[in-house]
């Protein structure tokens, strides 16, 4: 791809989808649902706003209230949720935009305070989590608190969690969605039966690259037999570290992964590059990370979307070496809701507030100024 200044700016086809430029919004919890987990009036507002994007990933998005594992985070799995999001993609559509639905369970990283029934949470091991879920305080506002040690999954667990997954995609087309992303990454419940360190299983969901891939790649087929391959994107973490991951074989595991998600025409391949660790980015480069994502590269013939700390230079570097064909963008999203224009000018961006990032009120969350906003003032 040739390097030229609109790089970033070019559209794409991605799965149905015309994108009018290569800039995501990057899924981004932002906890402020309203209860029953249902999507507020303010996300309304808040999508609305950043619907410049050539496509906006939602924030995670609970498959079920088993799948929750943190305070006031939307889900897409009864009528009052379903209801909420359409709100939100009519929204969205209304300027021009695009969204998918992020379909999240985080396993083990959650709380019996949002579990049915108070049950522990579930995972592929029953191990101690090195995590810490972000639940309700007695003062209204969140708290950390540490994850359980989880239950582990039977086989009927499983199976349910794979017809979750693909009722919750069906639920998002409904409510109007232009598709949805399933979160394989950051060491949720996918990324937990795909890593060696939390999978501790013999049956047919652990123990080789194959089967510790299965569930993964059961819940693409039953979302893809859901609502069409087109209309589906999945996002991974290569060499994460969060929440314990710490995978002992990443090229014979990503070498099966994405040979078989290369058979199955996804709208498009999210990864987060191996240099974000939470919230810090690595300066230098690491050979094997650097080797397995030209692997990555090489048997996924679909669109990559890359999400890592880019800015504007790097994100266009990104595009002419061939790295991607899509960049995600979180936090400046966050502070600058028409990012795509500032970009496109190299206007100032707006610097978040990390303190109003995760729960609140309209602060810090849909008061962030545009930039015909600005020239007023």
């Amino acid at each position: 791809m040739p390097h030229t200044s609109d790089t970033l700016f070019a559209p794409i086809r991605i799965g149905a989808l015309d994108l009018p430029s290569r800039i995501v919004m990057a899924p981004l919890t932002r906890s402020r649902a309203a209860p029953g987990n249902v999507p507020s009036d303010l996300a309304v507002d808040y999508y609305r706003q950043r619907a410049s994007a050539g496509l906006i990933i939602s924030e995670g998005t609970q498959i079920s209230q088993q799948g929750q594992g943190y305070a006031w985070t939307p889900g897409i799995h009864s009528p009052e949720q379903i209801a909420g999001w359409a709100r939100i993609a009519q929204a969205v559509h209304e300027e021009g935009g695009r969204i998918f639905l992020q379909l999240w369970h985080v396993g083990r990283v959650s709380h019996s305070v949002f579990q049915p029934g108070g049950a522990r949470p579930v995972a592929p091991t029953a191990m101690p989590v090195p995590a810490k879920a972000f639940i309700p305080g007695p003062d209204g506002k969140g708290t950390f608190a540490d994850a359980p040690e989880p239950q582990e999954l039977t086989i009927a667990g499983i199976q349910m969690i794979v017809a979750d997954f693909a009722q919750a995609a069906r639920n998002a087309i409904a409510a109007g969605a232009d598709g949805v992303e399933i979160h394989g990454a950051n060491g949720y419940l996918l990324d937990q039966f795909l890593n060696s360190a939390s999978n501790w299983r013999t049956d047919r969901y652990g123990g080789s690259p194959e089967n510790r891939g299965r569930l993964m790649l059961e819940v693409v087929d039953a979302v893809i037999a859901a609502i069409g391959s087109a209309r589906v994107g999945l996002r991974l973490a290569p060499l994460g570290k969060g929440f314990g991951m710490n995978e002992a074989e990443p090229e014979a595991v990503f070498a099966h992964l994405i040979s078989e998600l290369d058979k199955r025409d996804l709208a498009y391949l999210h990864l987060v590059e191996p240099r974000v660790q939470g919230r810090d980015i690595a300066t230098d480069i690491d050979p094997q990370a650097e080797a397995l994502m030209q692997d990555i590269r090489r048997r996924f013939s679909g669109p990559i979307i890359l999400a890592g700390g880019y800015t504007r230079q790097s994100a266009e570097e990104a595009l002419a070496q061939g790295r991607g064909d899509l960049i995600a963008f979180g936090r400046p999203f966050i502070a600058n809701p028409d990012l795509p224009a500032r970009l496109r000018l190299d206007a100032p961006l707006n610097e978040g507030n990390p303190a109003t990032f995760f729960g609140g009120d309209a602060h810090g969350y849909t008061d962030y100024p545009a930039l015909a906003d600005e020239a007023v003032s």
